[in-house]
């Protein structure tokens, strides 16, 4: 009989792209599994689980505002609604196994799982667990982290240390630098630098870019740029005197391409940007998402930090200091080679699949 697995979260790529790796590892593993995804309605899960060909549902819940509390007013409402709604679906379901990524929506399905007794896996991506989590945890059978050191999270006789899962279109890739230059429009043997805020954007990275789009031009440094929606109307306006250099995007589909051109990449600390880098070794300065929950972006960055893989400019001296840091580095071979070589060994090219194993573990 095929086994059942739900898989519940998202919000971000960030939670998305790492849930999708496991599933299609599940499916590696044993094709017959049936997989549902849980995810919140109006997010982006809803739109990207689909297109990879998975179904998923959507609960009516929202995370914790930091930066307006208004917004959570209504929060209390939406989470009884939402656990109302996730225990429908796992009764209609009847999952052997659920598997919280983090994100909106794993809290409420996870919950009612484990006060059913189905069996749950938490998949902690960050070095610094979140509240959800850490409820989560001490009924959960499993929980796979992204860092070491979790114990002080988490019991540690459940941890399993398997790093962060990476699609398969950056472990697998093997395009060329000169055809991923090409694909954007640029030219070979030029400074490159990528700019990434993360698949929503990043308000701090795209601020402190936008001032400085002449020098990219000045210099001959050829700059990526995915701004997110939000912001892609103002750079692309603002880039168009600078296209020969500047190639603005609202959202790249092909990151192994824009990875494979970069020399140095501009980026947000988290899990999911992090396990790509080290797996592509790419030199990378990060610029943590400052209201993350607990800070967690920037204990992510500093894992790296403190081992020189990565340098760290705050979100508040971004505007002052992020694009001439950037430079300094691209123009630096002896600094992009030392990060390169101590970002390399903490790429991890197995963890989909090493997750997708301990899933099917739990299942009786």
């Amino acid at each position: 009989m095929a086994k059942k697995v739900i898989i519940a979260g998202g919000g971000t790529g960030g939670h998305i792209f790492p849930a999708i790796a496991i599933a299609n590892a599940l499916r590696k593993l044993e094709p017959e599994t049936e997989i549902l995804f849980v995810g919140a309605k109006g997010k982006m899960e809803m739109e990207k689980v689909p297109q990879a060909g998975y179904p998923i549902e959507g609960l009516e819940i929202a995370g914790f505002n930091r930066s307006n509390m208004l917004k959570n007013i209504l929060l209390p409402f939406k989470l009884l609604k939402s656990l109302r709604h996730a225990k429908s679906i796992l009764n209609r379901f009847q999952p052997d196994a659920v598997v919280g990524v983090g994100g909106y929506a794993s809290f409420p399905i996870l919950r009612q799982a484990q006060r059913k007794g189905i069996p749950t896996l938490i998949q902690e991506q960050n070095s610094y667990a979140g509240k959800s989590n850490k409820i989560l945890g001490r009924k959960a059978e499993k929980i796979c982290v992204g860092y070491e050191g979790m114990e002080k999270f988490f019991p540690a006789e459940k941890i399993l240390y398997t790093g962060n899962p990476v699609r398969g279109a950056i472990t697998q890739s093997a395009v060329a630098r000169e055809e991923a230059l090409r694909h954007f429009g640029l030219l070979d043997g030029k400074p490159t630098i990528f700019a990434v805020g993360g698949s929503l954007g990043a308000k701090s990275i795209n601020e402190a870019i936008l001032p400085h789009l002449v020098e990219f031009v000045n210099k001959d440094i050829q700059l990526i740029w995915q701004t997110g929606k939000p912001f892609y109307e103002t750079a692309k306006s603002a880039a168009a005197a600078y296209a020969t250099h500047v190639k603005v995007y609202d959202f790249i589909n092909v990151m192994d391409f824009a990875y494979k051109a970069a020399d140095v990449v501009i980026s947000r600390a988290g899990a999911l940007a992090i396990a790509e880098l080290c797996v592509v070794k790419k030199p990378v300065i990060f610029v943590p998402y400052p209201f993350a929950a607990e800070d967690h972006q920037t204990q992510n960055a500093l894992s790296l930090v403190y081992k020189q893989a990565a340098l760290l400019i705050k979100d508040g001296d971004a505007q002052s200091r992020l694009v001439n840091e950037a430079f300094s580095l691209v123009q630096n071979k002896a600094l992009m080679d030392q990060l390169e070589q101590n970002i390399a060994p903490l790429g991890n090219k197995n963890a989909d699949m090493t997750i997708a194993r301990a899933v099917l573990g739990l299942i009786k």
